[in-house]
Formats: C-alpha cells, structure tokens, sequence
C-alpha cells in the first residue's frame, strides 16, 4: 500500500496572535542572521491572516508582498516593519546573553 503524503503548510496552523508572535520569534532565534529566513516566517503569517488584507494595510500589492515574503530575498526594512504593524506584531529589543569565554 502507497501512503499519500501532502505538503505541510504551517499558515494553516497559525490562528491565534499568541501562535503567530510565538512562531516569528521561534524562527528569529533560529534564523542566525538570515533575514531572508525572517522574511519567509512573515510571509507565513501574513497568509494565515490573508495576503489580501495585509497588502491593504501595508500599501503595498499583494504580488510585491508574495515576491518580498517568499524567503527568496531579503525585503526592505522598511518593508518587514509594515508587515510586523499590518500583523498586528510589534518589533522588540533585548540585551543578548554573551557567552562565556574559557
């Protein structure tokens, strides 16, 4: 017997705010300075809570928005902090732990 497998799409799993902050900041940890990975994980919210609507609220089209948050490239600042606001996330800063030197 065959087992038929489909692909995996973490936008249909994010339904909360909660879910989708906690996801954004699982994946800045885990990006390692790779904003392009960051653009990627927006890109997944962003089509959880629908493209269309976040193009509305950015002012930006919704193939720009596709093109920017398709993980392919590195978007404008500009750009990720109108996304992070039409999500309804916000930007923040911490200290970063320094790890010890022996």
């Amino acid at each position: 017997m065959k087992i038929k497998t489909l692909p995996y799409d973490v936008a249909e799993t994010l339904r909360t705010p909660d879910e989708m902050a906690a996801y954004l900041e699982a994946c800045i940890e885990d990006a390692d300075g790779d904003a392009a990975f960051i653009a990627k994980a927006l890109g997944d919210i962003a089509r959880a809570q629908g493209m269309t609507q976040i193009a509305r609220q950015t002012g930006l089209s919704r193939e720009s928005l596709y093109k920017a948050l398709s993980g392919d490239r590195s978007p404008s600042f500009d750009t990720v902090l109108k996304v992070i606001s039409a999500l309804g996330l916000k930007l923040s800063a911490g200290v970063q732990e320094k790890a010890e030197v022996v």
